[in-house]
């Protein structure tokens, strides 16, 4: 953001947000407290609540008071959603910590996601019931696309359709509902509210397929991340399913039938994905959402915060190349 007033605006908001997020986990028994900041305080973009504060920016007079309690309740949605996944996912860290899970056990886990969600719905009714029926359908299709993740392609459907509509439903949604609600506080038309929803949805999934390619393209060195993540968990993203569809790649198809334990066949599965024509179908993808995320941009009016969420979607794209 080159604009300092905006970037005073969002810097100072997002102060907000992280001093109610401390706030509103405290609890009269401590050990829920403990467990509830652990995730708060191991950081993270804070990308939902960036999104909701840009989007309050198309308005004519934000509600300052309801943009920043919108921003908190998706991001307490959010790290309650991390509680769970972790569990689900038997992770062992997360933002560079031991997870909650591995720390404690599952249930305490999955008992603070719970906590957060229930917080996040209590603030949320602050917001009225327009904000109440939206984030409880957001929370519908988070679970719907952990679900469809869960349990996998149906007999006869396209894994890659399968796993498109999956990131728009678990990453997607709720970024969608962090600008939406920027809008709504704002008292931006409903025509702005409905394209930044919109925009916020497909560069929330681009965001996943970027980071699906960096897993496979960059060095860790380059990246912050160890290359390979996902092939080590068995997890098949849009660059290995875009693979797996091309006849030729007989070796790929044998090292991608399960998780690879081994060093070096993670190294030969990276080196094989990377010369393969599912890394380019799959950046081919991404460049057609930032292209969708771009037009939606188009019906807003020309501001310095349209020009950051520009500026978002060809970061999306250029982080990957």
């Amino acid at each position: 953001m080159v604009d300092p007033v905006l970037s005073e605006v969002v810097q100072v908001g997002l102060a907000e947000v992280e001093r109610n997020l401390h706030d509103v986990v405290q609890s009269e028994f401590h050990p829920v407290t403990e467990t509830s900041l652990h995730l708060v305080e191991a950081g993270g973009k804070r990308i939902r609540p960036l999104f909701t504060l840009l989007a309050s920016q198309f308005g004519a007079d934000w509600d300052r008071e309801k943009v920043i309690k919108a921003a908190t309740v998706v991001e307490l949605t959010h790290l309650a959603t991390l509680y769970h996944d972790d569990v689900m996912d038997e992770a062992t860290m997360r933002r560079g910590a031991v997870s909650a899970n591995v720390k404690w056990d599952n249930s305490i886990a999955i008992l603070t996601g719970d906590f957060l969600f229930a917080h996040a719905s209590r603030l949320t009714a602050d917001l009225g019931t327009d904000a109440a029926r939206i984030i409880a359908e957001t929370f519908s299709v988070l679970v719907t696309g952990q679900m469809r993740e869960t349990v996998g392609p149906q007999p006869g459907e396209d894994p890659i359709s399968h796993y498109l509509r999956v990131i728009e439903e678990k990453t997607g949604v709720l970024i969608a509902t962090a600008a939406r609600f920027g809008g709504m506080f704002s008292d931006a038309t409903d025509e702005q509210t409905d394209a930044l929803r919109r925009y916020a949805e497909v560069i929330g999934a681009a965001f996943q397929i970027s980071d699906d390619v960096i897993d496979i393209a960059s060095p860790s060195a380059q990246s912050g991340k160890t290359p390979g993540t996902d092939l080590r968990e068995g997890v098949k993203t849009l660059p290995m399913l875009y693979a797996l569809a091309d006849p030729s790649e007989t070796r790929l198809v044998e090292l991608l039938a399960g998780p690879i334990h081994d060093d070096a066949l993670v190294d030969e599965a990276l080196e094989l994905l990377r010369r393969s024509s599912g890394m380019d179908k799959a950046r081919e993808t991404l460049d057609e959402y930032a292209d969708r995320a771009r037009t939606e941009l188009g019906k807003l009016p020309p501001c310095p915060a349209r020009d950051a969420l520009e500026e978002l979607a060809t970061y999306c794209v250029a982080r990957s190349r």
